[in-house]
């Protein structure tokens, strides 16, 4: 009872208390004071025994590694895994609060309930977190059960889709994209003062994500929440660039991922009258596009049971891309779960984590908002230690100090991550470890935290994503550096404001990983971020 209490104490309704803590039993159940087998098999009993079926199962639970319990399901999470959806479902929450570890559990579930050649497919957005998933997926899982789960990022599920159908073209990215589109924009000569990203923008959240791929769909597309006014003349004007851009798109044998995606989605119509997969489970679904939702949509073919199940969360999208489930045909209507306790980071790292994000309204994935103020920590602590020094051999003192200081009291460093915006900095502070004769260990990408390595882990914001530790310090959180120039390098008002929310939300994401203490460092000023929430100490 008293774990009810406390909730209420911190401003949850008594209806929403019974509802997540407390499984009502039925009007006719006859209820024994001496049946204790089967007090011991309901929720809220679950929640602090455990019922050992045998020898061989307690064995294995005193022989577990610490590891396991990064992939332990709460008692009170248990019936969103093994609930039967008619259609669609979305389970959102803040960070720390046990969406990944959910949605692990329910291809888990769902793997155990599929006969025949049947699979599920598990993604998200970037191949790092695909590998984490697949790591923790055989912590819980059966050799049967993984062989019936596909584990795998949508950018590269769509290269090796069409590619088995010998697919000519080339998906490209980065540098080879942006000259296209400069070569685009110079070849028709309409810049109208407009930056190369506005195109690049316009093309993704207007084009791609209405399917307007003829210019009087184009006309007739909303852009609303673009920032830049365009009337007719200028809509064809641009226009223009997107053609020119096609055609060299076709001259030179390539596509943007979205123009694959899309052509992933014209094959499916063609080819296939049965859904690819017999459910899609989507982690980190904030970072997926209206067209990788479109895209996933005709993998599960049409609306069914059970086919599509989304977890995410808008306060930690940092990857600009911004989708609404229900205009991607994903009707989650009646069948959407908020996860409000946080059984990573303590009340204080996340109260503070969260003050970064103060003032901006976030989504739910879908029409409706998100607020995150709702959730709350079963773990109390110390607020994140910030500290502004002087210059980057005093701040690499003070880190050293406070690493060591963990080391003696009994930490292991593999239980401590240095975190920083980019790899070039992190590079280093690994340089500086060595000269100390700190062993590390950088988590780089396509690389997994292998637990049985010692060292301090190294590793970017956007690498240390989905991963936790108990000691996290963030480091070069410098005003020259947080929020990085080449991210907010947009003219247009819009543009710069989602960057500079990402931004944000990246920290927020950095901090967040952290279970006991937090630690946030800068030399020569610290970042405009931190500085809005509070003083730093400088020493």
């Amino acid at each position: 009872a008293y774990e009810g209490l406390e909730w209420v104490a911190n401003g949850f309704d008594v209806d929403e208390v019974l509802e997540n803590f407390y499984e009502e039993a039925p009007a006719d159940e006859e209820i024994s004071t001496d049946d204790f087998a089967k007090a011991l098999s309901k929720p809220g009993s679950l929640k602090t025994f455990a019922v050992v079926e045998g020898e061989d199962e307690l064995q294995a639970m005193l022989a577990a590694p610490l590891e396991r319990w990064r992939v332990f399901l709460h008692p009170t999470q248990r019936k969103i895994v093994t609930r039967h959806y008619n259609g669609p479902a979305r389970v959102t929450g803040g960070a720390g609060t046990g969406k990944t570890v959910v949605a692990m559990h329910r291809a888990k579930w769902l793997a155990g309930q599929l006969e025949g050649n049947q699979k599920i497919l598990f993604t998200t957005f970037t191949a790092n977190l695909a590998g984490d998933i697949q790591d923790n997926l055989r912590k819980v899982c059966t050799i049967d059960e993984m062989k019936r789960i596909e584990v795998i990022h949508l950018d590269l599920w769509v290269a090796q889709f069409l590619q088995e159908l010998e697919y000519n073209y080339r998906i490209i990215y980065g540098e080879e994209l942006g000259k296209l589109w400069s070569d685009a924009i110079a070849l028709t000569g309409q810049s109208l003062d407009l930056p190369e990203e506005f195109y690049q923008d316009e093309w993704s959240k207007v084009v791609q994500a209405q399917d307007a791929f003829t210019l009087e769909d184009y006309v007739k597309a909303s852009r609303r929440g673009r920032g830049v006014r365009l009337n007719r003349r200028k809509r064809m004007a641009v226009w223009k660039v997107f053609e020119e851009f096609r055609n060299l798109c076709n001259e030179q044998r390539v596509r943007d991922v979205e123009m694959a995606m899309y052509e992933c989605r014209q094959i499916i119509a063609r080819r296939y009258d049965k859904p690819l997969y017999s459910s899609i489970i989507v982690d980190e679904g904030q970072d997926l596009s209206m067209s990788a939702y479109r895209l996933l949509r005709s993998m599960a073919g049409e609306e069914r049971p059970n086919d599509l199940f989304i977890v995410g969360d808008a306060h930690q999208r940092i990857y600009r891309n911004r989708a609404v489930l229900s205009h991607c045909g994903v009707n989650i209507r009646g069948r959407s779960s908020y996860l409000r306790i946080n059984y990573r980071t303590t009340e204080e790292i996340r109260k503070w984590a969260f003050g970064l994000l103060q003032g901006i309204s976030f989504d739910d994935l879908d029409e409706g908002y998100d607020d995150g103020r709702v959730c709350q920590s079963l773990t109390h602590g110390s607020k994140p230690i910030v500290r502004d020094l002087e210059s980057l051999d005093l701040e690499f003192d003070y880190l050293l100090e406070q690493i060591r200081a963990l080391e003696a009291q009994g930490t292991s460093l593999k239980d401590i991550c240095v975190v920083a915006r980019t790899n070039r900095l992190l590079d280093d502070y690994v340089r500086r470890f060595l000269r100390a004769g700190v062993r590390t260990y950088e988590i780089k990408r396509s690389k997994l935290d292998d637990r049985s390595f010692d060292g301090v882990r190294i590793a970017t914001m956007h690498r240390v994503k989905g991963l936790e530790f108990d000691h996290v310090f963030v480091v070069a959180a410098n005003k020259d550096i947080l929020p990085h120039p080449k991210a907010i390098a947009y003219q247009d008002r819009v543009s710069l404001t989602e960057s500079m929310t990402a931004e944000k939300c990246l920290l927020y994401v950095a901090l967040t990983r952290a279970k006991k203490s937090a630690h946030v460092t800068s030399y020569g000023g610290i970042s405009e971020f931190v500085s809005e929430i509070m003083e730093p100490q400088a020493i």
